[in-house]
């Protein structure tokens, strides 16, 4: 399978796409920095350098690259979670904005699926509805919503102790992820199911 990874040097992506490329997957992973090409390259990808919210060269991306799957696994968040709150518009424009360029570029691409994180926890008034509209874009395009819990793990806010429920180690969610490439349109959760 062609596979387009939109985020795929965030810590998701990092883990995803190793296993895809070992799976036999032809992976395209995009970055918006273009320092990170090499580790893409090094981890098996083809790179791609662009910005979401250049909705032209991202359809000029997609669309090269022919994907059969295009997966929106973008954040806009800081490396220190002391900062989660200053980021919180900047994230919230890669939902509504960055999601609706990623989903224009997979149609116009004729891309098969997409698929797209979310989250399993509620966020507070004006976030909850902008995670919900990212959620019902991905659904209305035919699209499947992995809601992960809160992630732990090295490169996580949360290296060495876990976060409360819903939460996944970032290991097993990117392991737990490759399932959703076969799933029928829909949400899946991917939590920690051990007890605390």
């Amino acid at each position: 399978m062609r596979i387009f990874i939109a985020g795929a040097t965030g810590v998701i992506g990092i883990r995803l796409v190793p296993l895809l490329v070992a799976d036999g997957h032809v992976v395209a992973g995009m970055t918006r920095s273009a320092h990170k090409a090499d580790l893409l390259r090094e981890l098996g990808a083809e790179p791609v350098v662009c910005d979401v919210f250049d909705s032209a060269a991202l359809a000029h991306a997609v669309a090269s690259f022919g994907p059969e799957v295009v997966m929106h696994q973008l954040t806009d968040l800081p490396d220190d979670a002391t900062q989660m709150a200053s980021f919180g518009d900047r994230n919230e424009r890669m939902r509504s904005e960055g999601t609706r360029n990623l989903l224009a570029a997979a149609a116009a691409a004729g891309a098969e699926r997409v698929i797209a994180q979310s989250i399993s926890w509620e966020l507070p008034g004006n976030r909850r509805e902008v995670t919900a509209e990212h959620e019902r874009a991905v659904l209305q395009a035919g699209g499947v919503v992995i809601r992960y819990g809160q992630f732990y793990g090295p490169g996580t806010f949360y290296e060495t102790n876990p976060p409360q429920q819903p939460r996944i180690h970032v290991d097993d969610a990117a392991r737990q992820t490759l399932p959703a490439f076969a799933a029928p349109a829909g949400i899946t959760i991917v939590v920690d199911d051990r007890a605390a």
